[in-house]
């Protein structure tokens, strides 16, 4: 009797592996070209992106079983994605480079666009702060939710919806769409 229950317990660890297998390539297959785009955004190396992604599909592959809802996906790779790319930052020396060898990042996947208008948004979201410019990334690169970005950066909704207001008029200020605020003149 306990041959066939050993036969039992085998063949259901078979059909559970099978199973992760399953539900880890379906996740990566429906993600991978998001995360990539967000990871070269944020890597400014397509190396070093191709790298950090591996690790966190490694990562996510070993903590699957903690993913209870689909629809949480994305946001749960995303969040492995930025820790796996923050302890990377910290391990990694970095060789800084000029801005116009960084534009030669484009890939031919990301719809690289060498138009001026381009050029200029680019560079006035390289000017954005740190904590402006992340949620504006990742709303328009991963297309993310508020809800979704303030569970990946770990703030609130409202702060959330607070930083992309502040990156929105920060954009328009540096692309002189928005005039400097007035100062109090006096005229006739």
């Amino acid at each position: 009797m306990t041959d066939s229950s050993n036969e039992n317990d085998q063949g259901q660890v078979n059909y559970d592996i099978m199973d992760k297998k399953r539900k880890y390539a379906l996740l990566i297959e429906a993600h991978s070209q998001d995360l990539y785009k967000y990871a070269l955004w944020l890597c400014k190396d397509k190396n070093m992106a191709e790298d950090v992604m591996q690790e966190a599909f490694l990562r996510a592959w070993k903590s699957l079983d903690s993913l209870r809802e689909a629809k949480a996906a994305k946001g749960w790779l995303f969040t492995i994605f930025r820790r796996e790319h923050a302890r990377q930052f910290e391990r990694k020396q970095f060789q800084y480079q000029d801005v116009e060898e960084m534009d030669t990042l484009a890939d031919a996947t990301m719809g690289y666009d060498d138009r001026p208008e381009a050029f200029a948004l680019r560079n006035a979201l390289k000017r954005l702060p740190q904590d402006y410019r992340e949620p504006l990334e990742m709303q328009v690169l991963g297309g993310f939710s508020c809800d979704e970005i303030a569970t990946i950066l770990d703030i609130s909704s409202s702060a959330v919806m607070t930083r992309l207001f502040r990156a929105r008029k920060k954009m328009r200020q540096i692309l002189g769409h928005e005039s400097a605020p007035q100062l109090g003149v006096v005229g006739d």
